[in-house]
């Protein structure tokens, strides 16, 4: 049974809830602040759903760093919500999360998805390289186009209009398959001509939200 009072960190609208062991939301968070939390973080907990979120009608950011959730992953219809982390967690299938948040997160502009398997870099897989993290950034734009920040960088023009023309084929195939599935067609975009461009407009981002007051 939690003791509500000394859990949790109340500052305005910004309210967290972390390092608990947590293994679902309290009910007590969502009847107490459900209605007054703009900004959430539930990180370092063992939080395997989100169903108790539904009564945060109003939130705006979410911070779920490392938890344990995984492809069963559902959030409530947020619809003010910009800005979400699920870094660390246990997200395989890139795509399924894709089609959900575009679904339920309509105002997304943040999403950091860093040290999940989703996420194909080399923070959780030393395999991978530039070019493997490059064209997942291309199909996840291809699914939300209206992203600002990805992971740690600012997406760019040039990323968007990739992403607009080849996005769909540059799918992340689940981790434990093959790494990638890549027509050779979208191959021949990402030479190191197409890193430097993007890279002349990449913007420093933490992969935390508050690197990102408005």
């Amino acid at each position: 049974m939690f003791h509500a009072e000394s859990l949790v960190s109340l500052n305005g609208t910004q309210l967290s809830f972390m390092g608990h062991d947590a293994k679902e939301i309290p009910h007590f968070l969502g009847d107490t602040y459900g209605q007054i939390a703009r900004r959430l973080d539930l990180s370092f907990n063992q939080l395997r759903s989100l169903a108790g979120l539904k009564m945060f009608t109003e939130l705006e950011e979410l911070v779920v760093d490392n938890n344990l959730l995984g492809n069963d992953l559902q959030l409530p219809r947020l619809p003010n919500l910009h800005t979400l982390t699920l870094n660390k967690n246990q997200l395989t299938d890139i795509e399924a999360l894709l089609e959900h948040l575009a679904d339920v997160t309509p105002s997304l502009k943040y999403l950091s998805l860093l040290g999940n398997e989703a996420c194909p870099n080399q923070l959780v897989s030393p395999d991978k390289d530039e070019d493997d993290y490059q064209r997942y950034r291309y199909f996840v734009l291809h699914k939300l186009p209206q992203l600002k920040f990805l992971d740690t960088r600012k997406v760019t023009k040039t990323e968007l209009m990739e992403a607009r023309a080849r996005g769909a084929f540059m799918k992340v195939v689940k981790p434990k398959s093959e790494a990638v599935c890549l027509p050779s067609a979208a191959t021949s975009t990402m030479g190191s001509t197409q890193r430097a461009t993007d890279s002349s407009e990449m913007t420093s981002f933490d992969g935390h939200p508050e690197g990102l007051k408005r």
